[in-house]
């Protein structure tokens, strides 16, 4: 059956269209009434995974809830956001965990001791039902480099409480995350100015 494409539609048939479109997601809001702690994945190549995640940190702070993040990978940075949501200190507890990526500390050993000591300081915010959202930054990066391993990350998971929210970030979520996780957003990389370019890492887009 062929559809007509929506410019050669007259203004009553785009009208009656929108109007059964409108009635489709009424009666699906209608039967999604339920609230649940959600674990949430962003992976992918490309750029955005943790920008993101901290829209939704933003939200959450906004409706006055209390909101952890512990960063795995980038804490050598001190990142401006850490600045800004310094006025949510009485909400936010932030924790940059990371010594910087693998290639700066090159020492396997002390970046497992890191990424440990990070996932034990994440687990008591995930535990935690005064926390309605934890966001554990770059945590499948430490995943995919054997840091941690899949195993006890999806074994603190279950303990959360039911109303809490999780959001892990970073390329090469492994699929047992991905199967266990509620919400699931891959980023793809089309351009990149640092490959195609050379630009650098700038403030106020990287970091």
């Amino acid at each position: 059956m062929e559809t007509k494409d929506t410019n050669s539609l007259t203004a009553e048939q785009h009208k009656q269209k929108m109007r059964r479109r409108q009635e489709v997601q009424s009666e699906r809001i209608a039967n999604s009434s339920k609230e649940k702690g959600l674990i949430i994945v962003n992976t992918g190549n490309g750029k955005g995974k943790t920008t993101a995640a901290l829209g939704m940190v933003v939200r959450s702070l906004g409706h006055g809830y209390r909101v952890a993040i512990v960063q795995f990978i980038k804490g050598a940075w001190e990142p401006a956001e850490k600045a800004v949501f310094e006025m949510w200190e009485n909400q936010l507890e932030f924790h940059a965990m990371g010594e910087g990526f693998t290639w700066d500390t090159q020492d396997r050993d002390r970046d497992i001791e890191t990424a440990q000591k990070a996932w034990d300081k994440a687990l008591t915010f995930i535990c935690n039902p005064e926390f309605r959202l934890v966001l554990l930054d770059e945590v499948n990066i430490a995943l995919k480099l054997g840091y941690l391993q899949i195993e006890q990350v999806l074994a603190g998971l279950e303990q959360k409480p039911e109303n809490t929210h999780v959001i892990l970030t970073g390329r090469g979520a492994p699929s047992a995350l991905i199967e266990c996780a509620d919400l699931v957003t891959e980023m793809s990389l089309v351009k990149h100015p640092f490959r195609e370019q050379g630009i650098k890492a700038q403030a106020g887009i990287e970091y």
